[in-house]
């Protein structure tokens, strides 16, 4: 298993390298602007060599993008329209994004907008129901969304070959629908992104994955031209797109993170192998099992009360290097249906590429084991959390 990971790694690493090379990035490129941001060319550059790397037409990133639910609210509210509907191939959306779709009423929503929704459940193998999406699909139907990682579901997330499967029954069948991906938690897990196998805009969070842990903001979005366009009209204005808005002192650490971002991702993928192998000879159900291959770095571990599930995150934050003494609890929580425990002892507030664990409080009483920059913080990290888990 780390020898297939190391192997994604350095394809990866040597994609990254092969864009900023094409780019000719240079000292110069990390100084930023201010103000109204305009004639950036470290942000300019920055977004060709992701729209390189994940082989899309154009890209924006930018660090007023906050979050990954951030990012993707800006290419839905980019591409439908009031009258349109957006499909759910991957059944309910993550939490956060289920109010800005409307699916739970909140003040700015799709639903408010004239926008509808479907959503398709899942097989009850966890694969995609294609059968019921392309019947889900109709004239209004403007975007059909996948979410890569499984979020917090049972479901194991979609590999890359899953979705090229999926646009390829789509895409003849219906050739002006928008085929998006949430792609949070699933950047540089395999050796292609969706936009490489036919997605028309994939986004995420620099705190995730890309952003090699160690961008303290920031959000992106990859894919064709005019659905960038469209996004980026939501994010400044209308009439002024990606031509504004200043990137201060942010653009090093993106630049950094991205080139960091292949080998950190290989060590917490290493990290999430090691821990569904102990959490399985302890007896614990997991998702995905260790030997399984992973399209996203979560690691579902089920503990069916809510007392364990409890001492679960807290050994996790324990063993963090940052407020390791806080004992998280369980709480209401911005954009979450159900009150949220949060073990996040990280460098970035809410950077789960940095070593984390969460869970909504409800049965099953699963909790979500993700992240870890460095292999080793993963495998003292587990001492604890199996200590705990005896205890």
């Amino acid at each position: 298993m780390f020898r297939s990971i190391e192997q994604v790694a350095r394809a990866n690493q040597r994609k990254v390298l092969e864009a900023f090379w094409h780019e000719r990035v240079a000292e110069s490129d990390f100084n930023g602007s201010t103000g109204y941001g305009l004639d950036d060319e470290g942000r300019d550059k920055l977004e060709r060599i992701y729209a390189r790397v994940f082989e899309a037409q154009a890209a924006l990133v930018r660090p007023q993008i906050f979050s990954g639910t951030h990012a993707l609210r800006l290419g839905l509210f980019g591409v439908l329209r009031p009258g349109q509907n957006v499909v759910f191939a991957t059944g309910n959306p993550y939490d956060t994004l289920e109010a800005v779709v409307g699916l739970r009423q909140a003040v700015g929503s799709l639903s408010e907008w004239g926008v509808s929704h479907k959503v398709v459940p899942m097989s009850v193998d966890g694969s995609l129901d294609l059968e019921a999406v392309v019947q889900a699909i109709d004239s209004q139907t403007k975007v059909v969304m996948f979410q890569r990682s499984r979020g917090y579901s049972d479901r194991p997330a979609l590999t890359i070959h899953q979705l090229e499967t999926a646009f390829r029954r789509i895409r003849p069948l219906y050739p002006d629908v928008v085929l998006a991906v949430d792609n949070c938690y699933g950047e540089f897990v395999e050796e292609l992104e969706p936009t490489a196998v036919g997605a028309d805009l994939a986004m995420g969070s620099l705190i995730k994955n890309p952003g090699g842990g160690i961008a303290t903001t920031g959000g992106y979005l990859v894919g064709k031209q005019e659905w960038i366009e469209q996004a980026a009209a939501q994010l400044t204005a209308p009439g002024i797109g990606r031509e504004a808005a200043p990137t201060h002192d942010f653009l090093r650490s993106f630049y950094q993170g991205l080139f960091l971002a292949p080998h950190v991702v290989s060590q917490a993928l290493k990290g999430s192998v090691l821990a569904a192998r102990v959490f399985e000879k302890l007896g614990l159900t997991v998702s995905p099992r260790w030997n399984e291959p992973r399209s996203d770095l979560i690691l579902s571990v089920d503990f069916e009360d809510e007392k364990r599930l409890l001492n679960f995150c807290r050994s996790v934050q324990n063993s963090a290097p940052v407020d390791s003494y806080v004992v998280p609890q369980a709480a209401p929580m911005a954009g979450y249906a159900d009150p949220v425990v949060m073990a996040a002892g990280a460098f970035v507030q809410g950077g789960s590429l940095e070593l984390s664990a969460d869970a909504p409080l409800r049965p099953p009483y699963r909790g979500y084991f993700q992240g870890g920059l460095t292999y080793e913080h993963v495998y003292v990290a587990l001492e604890k959390v199996v200590s705990s888990i005896l205890e």
